[in-house]
């Protein structure tokens, strides 16, 4: 039996619509999603102590290869997940960012100022706590950038569990944040942890760049040219030296954030189509004999597809992929610490370690807190409507919940296995502790009546369906 006012005749097409609704419910929850990505590192730590480890090692560095002619990429199974399965990922990091730069929170530079400048000194305390430890303890200096990150996924996920201790102006507040904080950590990421670019694989990414512009000036408004000269970019980027993950956040900036189709005349013109299709349709014939409806039909259909912008419709074809599938294969890749055989005391000893995870632990919420401080008292902002310096404090210690960005960063920056496994289990400790903190302050000094009811998304997301 149908439902009054449904257009489908058939309640299993209703039950279907109604499962896949329920599946985009909660495939876009920021909570669930963290925990997928925390079982797949707990997973990898399985694994990579148990009989299975040398086969996993074994799959992650077989060779691929793929190209035409000279454009051609030769990488393993784990520099495929590391630098083009991230690079799918920093396309979403990338769709973020220019939806808040075109009509979300960094629209307006003197209200998006006080968190990014926060994310600023999120960035800096760290690197400075890590160069400190490590040059007087002897340790590796290069990993300063290791602690400077927050993880988006994991960190949003922590603090929804607060519920509405939270207000929806501090979840904006710290998303904001750590989207500066991703600004940060791809520019440290380009200027300090590529290899020694090629000139001419440099001058092919820069024509790849001037593609991508000349699409989105002449309104292409297909996503297919632009993800076939992303793809081309990407092998550019990757044998010119630049880490190629940056590839995905150029191509999120060239998709157009507008639509081709007149919004303000389209409610008038889909009235003209459905008065049309009345006059068209003929209840004696079979739905494949109705040429003239369906055909009428498959015009609006076109339309309708038009009205979304490239960059939206880009962001549901990947925010399931990334969330679901990208994050916790990174995660299992790169979460492996074999410590068999290890010895622990020399990794809980180790310069590096002691840097990581002071530096995310102490050093995160103290930058961020501090310089927020700094900004209100000087008259410089405001702290947001809703927003007391509790849930400052509680976003600024759930800013050390980093592991996607660190655990990349990691694999950049060290070339002793010794200080890779330390960092990686400074990550991973720091990023627990963290959360834990976090969700302690959060629980003890914010009071649910504290945060204040606000019009918008909970969840920080700019809509139902975001990542």
């Amino acid at each position: 039996m149908t439902r009054p006012g449904s257009i489908f005749d058939e309640p299993a097409v209703i039950r279907r619509l109604e499962r896949r609704g329920s599946l985009r419910r909660l495939t876009s929850s920021s909570t669930i999603a963290a925990a997928v990505m925390v079982a797949a590192a707990l997973l990898a730590l399985l694994v990579a102590n148990s009989p299975l480890y040398e086969g996993v090692e074994h799959v992650l560095g077989l060779p691929l290869e793929v190209g035409v002619g000279r454009l051609h990429v030769s990488l393993t199974v784990e520099q495929f997940v590391n630098d083009f399965l991230m690079a799918v990922f920093f396309l979403l990091v990338g769709i973020e960012l220019k939806y808040e730069m075109t009509v979300g929170q960094l629209r307006r530079p003197r209200q998006a100022m006080l968190p990014m400048l926060a994310a600023v000194g999120g960035v800096c305390v760290p690197a400075l706590i890590y160069l400190a430890v490590n040059v007087l303890g002897g340790g590796e200096p290069r990993g300063w950038a290791v602690p400077i990150a927050t993880d988006i996924a994991f960190a949003l996920g922590v603090v929804s569990l607060l519920g509405d201790r939270v207000s929806s102006e501090a979840k904006v507040f710290f998303q904001t944040l750590a989207i500066a904080d991703d600004i940060l950590a791809i520019i440290v990421i380009a200027l300090f942890y590529g290899q020694t670019p090629d000139p001419a694989w440099c001058a092919a990414s820069l024509g790849c760049v001037g593609v991508l512009a000349l699409l989105s000036r002449a309104r292409v408004y297909s996503s297919a040219p632009y993800v076939a000269v992303g793809l081309v970019l990407w092998a550019c980027m990757f044998n010119s030296g630049i880490h190629a993950t940056l590839a995905g956040v150029i191509l999120a900036f060239a998709l157009p954030g507008r639509s081709d189709v007149r919004l303000s005349d389209l409610g008038g013109w889909l009235g003209r189509r459905a008065r049309d299709l009345e006059e068209t349709y003929d209840e004696e014939h079979h739905v494949l004999g109705q040429h003239g409806f369906t055909e009428g039909a498959w015009r609006v259909e076109k339309v309708m597809h038009h009205v979304t912008p490239p960059l939206q419709r880009m962001e549901r074809y990947v925010s399931v992929l990334v969330n679901f599938g990208v994050l916790p294969l990174f995660a299992f890749v790169n979460a492996e610490l074999h410590l068999v055989g290890a010895n622990l005391a020399t990794v809980v000893a180790n310069p590096v370690a002691h840097g990581v995870f002071l530096g995310a632990v102490l050093g995160k919420p103290v930058g961020i807190i501090l310089v927020t401080v700094l900004l209100v008292r000087l008259g410089f902002a405001r702290l947001p409507r809703g927003m007391d310096w509790a849930q400052v404090i509680t976003v600024g210690i759930m800013g050390g919940v980093g592991f996607t960005m660190s655990i990349l960063i990691t694999g950049l920056a060290f070339v002793d296995p010794a200080d890779a496994i330390a960092a990686k289990c400074a990550i991973l400790v720091g990023s627990v502790t963290s959360a834990v903190l976090g969700l302690l302050f959060g629980r003890l000094f914010v009071k649910p009546e504290d945060a204040s009811v606000a019009k918008g998304y909970p969840s920080g997301n700019h809509h139902p369906d975001g990542a």
